[in-house]
Order: C-alpha cells, then sequence, then structure tokens
C-alpha cells in the first residue's frame, strides 16, 4: 500500500564562512537521534511535519511580507492550499524547536535576539514548553509580540520521499540566513548533535564515510556548493523553477539503487531510510 507523504518543510540555515582567508559559505547539519523511525543516525537540515496550528485561520497576522494567496502562488502544488503558508511557519517553528534559532522580527522591524542570559532563559523556556506540547506557536508570538518574516524563507526544492517506504514526506526546502544574535542548541531529543560545514567539506565527509545523508540532502548542498555567499545562494533562490523530485528505489544487480525523474542512477548512495545494518 503507498503511504500518503505527510507535508513537511525544512530550513537551509546558511552564514558566511568564519575562516579567515576564505570566501565560502557554511550550512547547519543536525544529526538526528539513532532512535528515531525515520533516517536515524543521518545527518539532516532542521524541518519538521506541518502542525494543523502553523496554517489555522488568522495565522497571517503573525506573518509580513508574505499572505495565502502569495504562498499559494509558489507552492502552487501543495496538497492543501490552504496549507502553503503554513509551510513557512513550520519551517521557522521546527528550526526554533530543534536547534533553537527563531527566525522573527519586533515589531519595529528589529531581529529577535538571544543575546542576554535573560533572553536565552526566557526564549529556552518557550523551546521547552513547545517540545513539551505545553503551548503553541501562536501563543509565543502573541505573548512576546513578535512576527515571522515571510520573506525571510526562499523557495530552494521540493523533494518527495520514495513511494512504497512505510514513513514519507513531502518536503517543502527554504534556504534563509541563520540569525544574527543567535545560536545553535539541538534539542537533545530529536537531534543529537550540529555542525556548520562548508557544503564541500560536508560532501567530502560524506564520500569519506564520515557522516551519513540521504539524496536530497546530497543533491542540496551540491547545489549549493557552487556559491560562495549567502546572498548568491537566496539571488539564485529568487530565480529558481522548483519541480517536485520524486526518486524511485529499484533493484540493480540484486542491490537497492535509488533513481532521479531523469533517470539518473545512484549506486553508491543507497537509499538509506532506516538505520544501517553496521
Amino acid at each position: 500500500m503507498n503511504t500518503i507523504p505527510a507535508d513537511a518543510a525544512t530550513v537551509i540555515l546558511l552564514r558566511p564562512c568564519p575562516d579567515t582567508g576564505v570566501k565560502d559559505i557554511e550550512v547547519l547539519l543536525v544529526l538526528r537521534n539513532r532512535k528515531s523511525s525515520f533516517v536515524p543516525g543521518y545527518h539532516v537540515f532542521p524541518g519538521g511535519v506541518l502542525d494543523p496550528e502553523d496554517y489555522e485561520p488568522g495565522m497571517e497576522r503573525f506573518i509580513r511580507c508574505l499572505d495565502r494567496k502569495q504562498a499559494v502562488r509558489i507552492l502552487p502544488d501543495m496538497s492543501h492550499p490552504e496549507k502553503a503558508l503554513g509551510a513557512w511557519v513550520a519551517g521557522i517553528r521546527e528550526t526554533f524547536e530543534e536547534v533553537g534559532l527563531l527566525i522573527a522580527r519586533k515589531k519595529d522591524g528589529a531581529p529577535v535576539t538571544m543575546e542576554t542570559d535573560e533572553e536565552r532563559l526566557r526564549f529556552g523556556r518557550y523551546r521547552q514548553g513547545l517540545i513539551k506540547g505545553e503551548i503553541k506557536f501562536p501563543q509565543m508570538l502573541e505573548v512576546e509580540d513578535i512576527v515571522l518574516p515571510g520573506e525571510g524563507l526562499h523557495y530552494f526544492s521540493h523533494w518527495i520521499t520514495p513511494e512504497f517506504l512505510p514513513l514519507r514526506y513531502d518536503v517543502r526546502f527554504f534556504v534563509a540566513p541563520s540569525p544574527a544574535g543567535q545560536t545553535a542548541v539541538c534539542d537533545g531529543v530529536e537531534l543529537t548533535n550540529h555542525a556548520w560545514l562548508r557544503p564541500s567539506v560536508a560532501l567530502k565527509d560524506y564520500e569519506a564515510g564520515k557522516i551519513g545523508m540521504v539524496l536530497p540532502q546530497i543533491i542540496t548542498l551540491e547545489e549549493l556548493s557552487r556559491f560562495k555567499t549567502v546572498e548568491e545562494v537566496i539571488a539564485s533562490a529568487r530565480e529558481r523553477h522548483v519541480p517536485a523530485i520524486l526518486t524511485k528505489i529499484i533493484q540493480l544487480d540484486g542491490r537497492d539503487v535509488e533513481v532521479m525523474p531523469d533517470g539518473t542512477i545512484f549506486e553508491n548512495r543507497p537509499p538509506v531510510y532506516s538505520w544501517p545494518d553496521k
């Protein structure tokens, strides 16, 4: 039986490489818990499934520079049009829950920061409340009187988990500059570690067997490795045509391989969607 994929969003956080003399970008990769039901023990980008609260009526009052009609135009193939705006909200919410980075602004336009002990403690309590299900994301936005910058996330790619797998996701990938004045801290539940890596270095680590990744992350990093600044990535995202990518898993010479829509076969990158036997 073919499982219907759940709508999800992921955010590729970018920052300039801090190494002196190196003009390049770094991307945040997070390590999924080995006990997770989906790609356990693998490096991914922060993200997760859309919650009903992400696209509930009235949610747009917390969003600037993006409304429901615009979201539908950007994501015309969303499973339900009313969910389109929720992709941006889910991406921001999941990024905050998973790594503690909040892409948000105060009403005066100033970015939300977590530089003081009081700010870190206050937003840390919100984060734990969200993870435990004690509060909802709109409640935090209401109390803090902050808004989400719809123009801060740029649509980059669209991946759908291959058919016939027990867990499937219809994922919208966004790129965004990492928020200033904040530090990534993994939740310790879904994620157990994180690393800021240049795309080329992450790919070398993958090829050397130092980290595990699945095809959406690999292809995304290959694309990002062509850029040297965050601004170049965002400019590219604004001009991109984003097709849905649904790969297939087939048997080739007795081995599972993953096949892209254009027929490209990835033989040396097995489609691992559960913890590999080692």
